[in-house]
């Protein structure tokens, strides 16, 4: 008889510093699909789903994709969003009758106003509806903010290992295995949680680089290990005021709950041991800026503090008034404002205008102006092929209007948020990223797999916002302690 396996899941990287909140309109606007639509959107991407449907089609599984709902990293999920979401995913397995297993694709870090540890929720809520007797294995995002609930309600969880996230094919196609090697008796899945009262700094978890390239091998040479099946280093997403939040290792071995333990303990005392590596150096506004003369050009400049793909606004101007104090450099700035766009809208090509932005600057919101010439307004649709952080394929930045300055930079004006994922970006709409001196990208790491071919240097800057890289300042309420470096640890 052949096997049936559901695929559903719920998917946000919640700011809970960010005071607008996040609603259904914005998984509409992002992903909401169901059904057929799920297969058609992600079996041929680099993301999770495309991974785990290769291996369940391979094994000739029946799949049944009931429900995936993604946002654009925001604000706290309001409680009627996350209520109808639920519902929605709760309807489509009651509907989809008997299955031997579920894959599930949560981020790990979703938080809601009525639920805290929002992933948790939901896979307990799926849990206690299909019994302790249907295995559910999924992913989980790199950042996630791993709780107790999240490892008991499940089989397995497996996390990206690469930041930026160009592994997410493979983590679903390795997720997948567990599962089908679960449902042919092959393993018996043990899954343990070790959270560590430490929580990496945003800046340094750049996989391929220092620290984390040595946290990483020494996971590698634990996870060759007689009966360990995976492995996962969550780093954690310093920007949800939850006890979840930090640092924390899953392990999978086969049958062996104390082998799991003890392989997670030793990860923990190493990264322990080691904790002042996972602080980084903050670079200013100015001093990042200064670095750019002796650098390889075009400069990659990281807006750590309005990082959409944690959250923030997409309209830090901190860079953009730097450079046009100094007139020194010719760079491309993008910028999240619709309001902006409809000025914009008023004028054809080649006019000149002012254009007035409102945005975030060094001492708060503030409006930009700027004279500028327009050079095009376009739907602000494109396309990514290649793996790239977030696996998608398709993106859509509203309405968008393309201006350039005198000496020839260029800002880019969007009616909706998109992180900096793809250079598609750029190229898409005729810019040319070699022709800039620099280029600001609203990330942290994720940005540097679409922008390293062009930029041969790059420069992570402490600019202010709801994403700043000192997680220090942020006022929490609900975080664990100790935990450092908010507090000195140690496991002696």
């Amino acid at each position: 008889m052949s096997k049936r396996v559901a695929l559903l899941g719920i998917y946000h990287e919640s700011n809970t510093f960010v005071e607008q909140p996040t609603t259904l309109a914005n998984f509409q606007k992002g992903h909401y699909l169901r059904g057929e639509d799920i297969r058609k959107e992600y079996q041929d991407a680099h993301h999770e789903i495309g991974g785990m449907l290769e291996v369940l089609d391979q094994h000739h599984i029946e799949v049944l994709p009931l429900m995936y709902a993604e946002a654009t990293p925001g604000g706290t999920i309001t409680a009627e969003t996350y209520q109808a979401l639920l519902s929605d995913l709760m309807e489509a397995v009651d509907a989809v009758g008997h299955v031997d297993a579920f894959l599930v694709v949560p981020h790990g870090a979703g938080v809601s106003e009525a639920h805290r540890d929002m992933d948790g929720h939901w896979l307990a809520q799926l849990r206690e509806k299909v019994g302790a007797n249907v295995p559910i294995v999924g992913t989980l995002d790199l950042h996630a903010n791993v709780s107790p609930l999240m490892v008991s309600s499940t089989n397995a969880l497996v996390s990206y290992r690469q930041n930026p996230h160009v592994d997410q094919r493979q983590r679903g196609k390795e997720a997948a295995e567990l599962l089908v090697k679960s449902l042919k008796k092959e393993i018996k899945l043990a899954q343990v949680l070790v959270q560590v009262p430490l929580a990496i700094s945003i800046e340094q978890q750049f996989t391929a680089h220092e620290p984390c390239k040595s946290l990483y091998a020494y996971a590698q040479e634990l996870s060759a290990q007689k009966g360990i099946l995976s492995i996962s280093i969550q780093h954690g997403f310093p920007y949800a005021d939850v006890e979840e939040m930090g640092t924390s290792f899953i392990v999978v071995a086969d049958g062996d709950t104390r082998l799991a333990q003890a392989t997670g303990n030793k990860l923990a005392a190493y990264i322990v041991e080691h904790k002042e590596r996972f602080i980084g150096k903050k670079n200013s506004v100015s001093e990042s800026v200064a670095l750019i003369e002796a650098r390889d050009k075009p400069v990659l400049l990281l807006d750590m503090g309005d990082n959409i793909g944690g959250g923030s606004p997409g309209n830090n101007c901190c860079l953009l008034e730097e450079f046009e104090a100094q007139k020194k450099y010719k760079y491309f700035v993008c910028i999240y404002d619709p309001d902006a766009v409809i000025q914009a809208s008023k004028y054809q090509e080649g006019e000149a205008f002012q254009v007035s932005i409102n945005g975030i600057g060094k001492d708060g919101r503030k409006t930009y102006k700027l004279d500028v010439n327009l050079q095009q307004i376009n739907d602000g649709n494109f396309k990514e092929d290649r793996p790239r952080h977030g696996g998608q394929v398709n993106y859509k930045m509203g309405k968008t209007a393309i201006v350039t300055t005198a000496n020839g930079s260029v800002l880019m004006l969007t009616s909706l948020r998109v992180p900096p994922f793809s250079l598609q970006q750029l190229t898409a709409f005729g810019i040319v990223p070699q022709a800039f001196d620099a280029i600001v990208a609203k990330g942290v790491n994720a940005p540097i797999a679409a922008y390293s071919p062009v930029c041969p240097s790059i420069i992570q800057v402490n600019t202010p916002g709801v994403t700043q890289a000192d997680m220090t300042m942020f006022t929490f309420q609900n975080r664990r302690k100790p935990l450092f470096p908010f507090e000195n640890v140690s496991l002696t």
